[in-house]
């Protein structure tokens, strides 16, 4: 059984704590936030070859790749006993633009009351490297938690990935990838020897296919007609992979996950959460990728928010609970 306990005040400042509006997002970068921690790889003392013993702590800036100060990531440790931790990895949305680790606060503060280890992750932003470098700096991280699970108590076979809307996508970049090559696998950013595959992954309000959103979207009722539109250059999407989708075919189809998951040998339990009245991401984005898991034969379960759109408040109150449940059930059952 997870144990309970509760975190020690961060060390550092926690200015994005409360940002929340993944698409609206925030001001600072993560570069900004990996700067503001020193960048620094501190040491556990109170950990042994099978799990982690001690107090609940938080230690943060740690590097876990050299390409930029933006590959950073918080580690937050519950009271631990000695048995190896579960782990999620908190992905923040900000729509592939903005956003920090920071923004992941309350859901690791979630995680660790219920037991869980919890790695806050920051990667490369749109205004500093285009697709697909932010999702190889997701996938490095989970091989540096893998390859450095024994140093802070882990269980390298309990990973879980949990993202919000770009968070989201990187959360299901990361299920259905990590049985086979892709784009999204760079060696070079350190624990190549390492597995990156996760074993339960929740999306809340994620893209998952660029190329369906618009028709998805007009027919949200909800948004009477005034939809984000994601075709256009300039939608975060198309800023993100480097110009209109149109004028960006192979990058698009790249960072179609449905695809992946035809492919996937294995694939981890999902769980999708979703307003149906998104305007920023439409429902059908998870009813896309949940369907495409399911015909793969892999497990995954959809959780609609009558009336809630992208980023609603709801989601914090009302998913918070089943997602950690989901989690206990997968990783630590």
């Amino acid at each position: 059984m997870l144990r309970r306990t509760a975190l020690r005040p961060l060390s550092i400042a926690t200015a994005l704590a409360a940002c929340t509006a993944v698409i609206a997002g925030c001001g600072s970068s993560a570069q900004e936030a990996a700067t503001a921690s020193g960048g620094a790889t501190p040491e556990v003392t109170n950990s042994s070859e099978g799990g982690y013993s001690g107090e609940a702590m938080v230690k943060t800036g740690i590097s876990y790749a050299s390409t930029s100060p933006s590959q950073t990531l918080d580690l937050y440790l519950p009271e631990g006993d000695g048995e190896p931790l579960p782990v999620v990895l908190l992905i923040h949305g900000g729509a592939f633009k903005m956003g920090s680790s920071q923004m992941e606060r309350a859901n690791a503060e979630a995680l660790v009351a219920a037991g869980f280890a919890a790695v806050a992750v920051n990667y490369r932003l749109s205004g500093e490297a285009l697709f697909p470098a932010g999702a190889q700096d997701v996938k490095a991280a989970v091989r540096w938690v893998r390859a450095n699970a024994a140093t802070y108590g882990l269980d390298a076979d309990a990973i879980g990935a949990w993202g919000e809307s770009a968070g989201g996508w990187m959360a299901n970049m990361l299920g259905v990838t990590g049985d086979q090559e892709t784009v999204f696998d760079d060696d070079s950013l350190g624990n190549a020897g390492q597995s990156d595959a996760v074993q339960a992954v929740v999306s809340w309000f994620g893209p998952t296919n660029f190329a369906t959103m618009d028709e998805q979207a007009a027919e949200v009722a909800a948004c009477g007609g005034s939809a984000e539109v994601h075709s256009v250059a300039g939608s975060p999407e198309s800023t993100w992979l480097g110009g209109a989708l149109a004028a960006k075919p192979a990058e698009t189809g790249q960072a179609n996950l449905g695809a992946y998951a035809a492919t996937a040998g294995t694939l981890p339990a999902f769980y999708f959460a979703h307003g149906d009245a998104d305007c920023n991401v439409p429902l059908g984005q998870s009813e896309e990728l949940m369907a495409a898991v399911q015909s793969a034969g892999g497990s995954a379960s959809l959780s609609v928010l009558s009336g809630a759109r992208h980023a609603d408040p709801a989601f914090q109150s009302t998913q918070t609970e089943p997602t950690i449940a989901f989690l206990t059930a997968t990783l630590a059952g």
